[in-house]
């Protein structure tokens, strides 16, 4: 369909939370010399203004990153998501948020010179503008090609280290299966990779069949250690939209769980109200 645009979105509280995310899921790989893969399947435009007219015309970043930039109690574990966006916004002090980094941009911050990046974009627009982000950013390697079959073309690779996201728009109601199917198939292929799933809750229904699907296949013997977050900023509801956000985690690192404990209360606090709510939830032992 490739009507999906992810620049009417930068910055909000989904964003948020993927993002918050992948900084320490990033941050723990590079703890060790040894170089790792990042693959990311659906990889947008890579960088967006945030005075163009798309994410002017819906403002979705006011009600997130905008409300965060300048807090002074972030938790510890919050801190490097927050000094990744200053670092693109040297006036953020004044509330004056230009930039907000895609997830291209977020990995690019991480990224070594023994390392390498693998994005995926098949929108037209959004292809362009990631090859220009990526211009003379060595060992990256854009493909404007579909990034499920792109993913498992690449693994395991050749370090044997990885961090595979996979962030589909979801305008098909296949892409959730689809996206669950992926990483299966990824993980009978490099079953040490981190994989990081993200989806919106729209229709609860759709987020229970992916929980489902990913248990039923641990009977098989299949995926393990896998982490479930979710943060919500209204309960369920069968009116359209989005009413909350999550992540499947493959082989998070091992304090993942213990630092979005911290972190998700405070974005609550910071970004929710009192029907907001989250959870972090082990959903498949090691």
């Amino acid at each position: 369909m490739l009507s999906y645009r992810h620049a009417f979105h930068a910055g909000n509280f989904a964003d948020v939370l993927k993002h918050s995310v992948l900084t320490l899921v990033l941050d723990y790989m590079t703890r060790k010399e040894k170089g790792f893969s990042y693959i990311d399947s659906h990889s947008g435009a890579g960088m967006y203004q945030l005075s163009d007219p798309q994410a002017q015309k819906t403002g979705e970043y006011k009600s997130g990153i905008a409300k965060l930039i300048n807090q002074t109690d972030l938790p510890e574990a919050l801190q490097p998501y927050i000094d990744l966006i200053q670092t693109f916004n040297p006036d953020s002090e004044r509330n004056d948020l230009t930039l907000y980094p895609g997830s291209p941009a977020v990995a690019k911050h991480f990224m070594r010179r023994q390392d390498s990046t693998h994005l995926f974009e098949l929108h037209p627009t959004d292809i362009q503008h990631l090859t220009n982000y990526c211009y003379r950013w060595k060992k990256a390697f854009i493909k404007q090609s579909d990034g499920y079959q792109g993913v498992l073309g690449l693994l395991p690779p050749p370090s044997r280290r990885g961090v595979v996201l996979i962030d589909p728009p979801y305008e098909l109601k296949e892409d959730y299966q689809k996206a669950v199917n992926t990483i299966i198939k990824a993980y009978s292929k490099f079953a040490t990779g981190t994989y990081i799933l993200w989806y919106p809750v729209v229709k609860r229904e759709l987020v229970t069949e992916m929980k489902h699907h990913f248990t039923q296949q641990n009977s098989n013997n299949n995926v393990k250690n896998l982490l479930q977050i979710e943060f919500c900023l209204s309960a369920d509801s069968d009116e359209y939209g989005m009413t909350g956000t999550g992540l499947f985690i493959v082989n998070p690192p091992w304090q993942l769980s213990q630092q979005m404990s911290h972190v998700l209360p405070y974005l609550k606090e910071k970004l929710g109200n009192h029907n907001a709510s989250f959870s972090v939830c082990q959903l498949i032992e090691e």
